[in-house]
């Protein structure tokens, strides 16, 4: 493989991953179901969550992060992405956000995500996908905490201007 080649495809799966985090946070979770192998697995915090195959994967991100009264926020950093042929391996720094709106509580934390691509006819896909938490922490939401602004209750448009 040629260098070239090489950034190309590190270039992809850094791709493959922001677009992982951006269809999540924006609940678009079939787009998402599309950057993952038929028979992906995941992880979710350390191995408390952990799931085989692409429709269980979509079918609990629907129904664990489907309502839009729950927002999150899935920032990755700090790729560290070693390419073999057609397969990757893949760690990322993960800061979230979670804001249970109707519980009134946050939840914020901080994770190593351990990833697996493979190239496929598609372009690459997600064979794994987990994260370990360095820290994770909940908390109440202070009274009077109101959303002022919400992809989907304000159309993400700020109510404060």
């Amino acid at each position: 493989m040629t260098f070239l080649q090489q950034l190309v495809d590190i270039r992809a799966c850094e791709q493959l991953k922001y677009r992982y985090c951006r269809l999540l946070d924006q609940k678009r979770f079939d787009e998402l179901g599309a950057l993952l192998t038929d028979d992906c697995t995941v992880a979710y915090g350390g191995g408390a969550i952990t799931l085989e195959g692409r429709d269980a994967i979509v079918s609990y991100m629907k129904k664990a992060m489907g309502d839009t009264r729950t927002l999150t926020s899935h920032a990755v950093s700090h790729p560290e992405i070693d390419i073999e042929g057609d397969e990757a391996r893949a760690s990322w720094a993960l800061n979230d956000v979670v804001i249970v709106q109707d519980s009134g509580v946050a939840i914020r934390g901080a994770s190593y995500y351990d990833d697996r691509y493979v190239r496929t006819p598609f372009g690459w896909q997600i064979a794994h996908t987990g994260y370990r938490r360095l820290f994770e922490e909940i908390s109440r939401r202070p009274d009077g905490t109101r959303t002022t602004a919400s992809w989907w209750d304000t159309d993400g448009r700020s109510s404060l201007v």
